[in-house]
């Protein structure tokens, strides 16, 4: 695996340190992207997460972990986050985080949802709700490389409002026709929409990863139940489960 060799790369062993908020950018009503520059950054892999560490006035501390958004090759290194309606740190890094601010992260951690473009394909990314911020890291790093796979992303969403990222996917999608890409919206689209509605199921799958005999590498990002149900029908497809490497959070109801 090209670059695993960085010390703390893979295992996340690395110390906590500051990391200044350069820009934030509102996503949807309920997510926000945050342009960070790290004091000393060591480099990621497409696919990795950071841990971010709030402290109170009183002592309380609170850490979450955040998929990285950007690729190795952009400038500054992006976290997405998705407001979470009880929660500790997402409320503050959605609605309060402000450019000049200081975060405490530590990482790059993660070593096996991660791709690169040594590792080849066919890509196949499926994605449930904020399980798109991984995936876009590994798309932008297709972007920028030889881009000689052939990548097909599938997104589920409740809303096109709720697509995390759209304007940029739509783009790529229109610029390289060896990127497919599918919305599948659960709870509301527009009278002129033809994509899959509905929850993501067996045959659209089919579909989207192809026959088992192409050799796909699968990522499956989101809510546990989704990633959950996804594996299970593309194991059921026919597809190695050494080729699918999933990712799963708490449930966001999409």
């Amino acid at each position: 695996m090209a670059g695993a060799a960085l010390p703390g790369r893979l295992t996340g062993r690395l110390a906590w340190q500051l990391a200044k908020v350069a820009g934030v950018k509102d996503e949807t009503a309920r997510t926000r992207s945050i342009q960070l520059e790290p004091a000393d950054w060591p480099g990621h892999l497409p696919g990795q997460h950071v841990d971010v560490r709030l402290t109170a006035e009183d002592g309380y501390q609170a850490q979450r972990s955040y998929s990285i958004a950007s690729a190795p090759e952009d400038d500054q290194l992006v976290l997405t986050v998705e407001r979470l309606q009880d929660g500790e740190v997402s409320p503050y890094l959605v609605e309060a985080l402000r450019p000049g601010d200081e975060l405490e992260l530590r990482g790059p951690i993660g070593g096996f949802f991660v791709w690169e473009e040594s590792l080849g394909g066919p890509l196949v990314l499926i994605g449930g709700g904020s399980g798109v911020v991984p995936l876009r890291s590994m798309l932008r790093h297709w972007v920028a490389g030889s881009r000689s796979v052939p990548v097909h992303l599938v997104y589920s969403s409740r809303s096109l409002g709720e697509v995390i990222y759209r304007e940029e996917l739509l783009g790529y999608a229109a610029a390289y026709d060896r990127i497919d890409l599918r919305f599948a919206l659960t709870r509301e689209w527009p009278e002129d929409y033809t994509g899959h509605t509905g929850r993501i199921d067996s045959a659209l799958l089919g579909q989207v990863a192809g026959p088992p005999a192409d050799g796909a590498l699968i990522y499956v990002c989101g809510p546990s139940g989704f990633v959950e149900t996804a594996a299970n029908w593309l194991v059921e497809l026919g597809h190695a489960p050494e080729r699918i490497r999933t990712e799963r959070f708490g449930p966001t109801g999409t």
